[in-house]
């Protein structure tokens, strides 16, 4: 059997969708820290069937939760200190989001003005919607980051 140690300090992201956890890795830029990463693909969930789990041992300051958040919003992030879950995190779908997705309006001042935040507003949480905050063109649902 699979033995990982636990962390002094930390975060636990669970609940994610099986094999979406390198994805968030990369997303997350998780690679450009200095601390210990463990990623579980695969792994046996009641509620999800399969589930991948992050495990990161350094301080939560180091996570976007808005990303995470427009990336998927059920994912469980616990907060962990002295080996012990202190909080429990939920996430929700960021009002705004910058530099996540790219305005595909090839017209968009974005598009034209390299330094220019890519900014986009949540209009429709349903689906969810996201628009441009600078030309109003829509993108609809989440998808990788980048």
């Amino acid at each position: 059997m699979l033995n990982i140690s636990g962390i002094l300090e930390g975060f636990v992201l669970d609940h994610i969708q099986a094999g979406m956890s390198l994805q968030i890795y990369h997303d997350l830029k998780l690679d450009t820290l200095d601390c210990c990463v463990a990623i579980i693909k695969n792994a046996k969930s009641s509620k999800m069937g399969k589930k991948d789990i992050i495990k990161v041992e350094c301080p939560i300051d180091a996570l976007d939760l808005d990303i995470l958040g427009f990336i998927d919003h059920n994912i469980t992030v616990n907060i962990i200190k002295n080996e012990k879950i202190v909080e429990k995190r939920p996430l929700s779908l960021p009002k705004e989001i910058r530099n996540v997705i790219r305005c595909r309006n090839p017209r968009c001042i974005t598009s034209v003005e390299q330094g220019l935040d890519q900014i986009f507003t949540l209009t429709d949480a349903e689906k969810p919607v996201y628009r441009c905050k600078y030309c109003e063109t829509k993108f609809k649902g989440r998808r990788r980051v980048g």
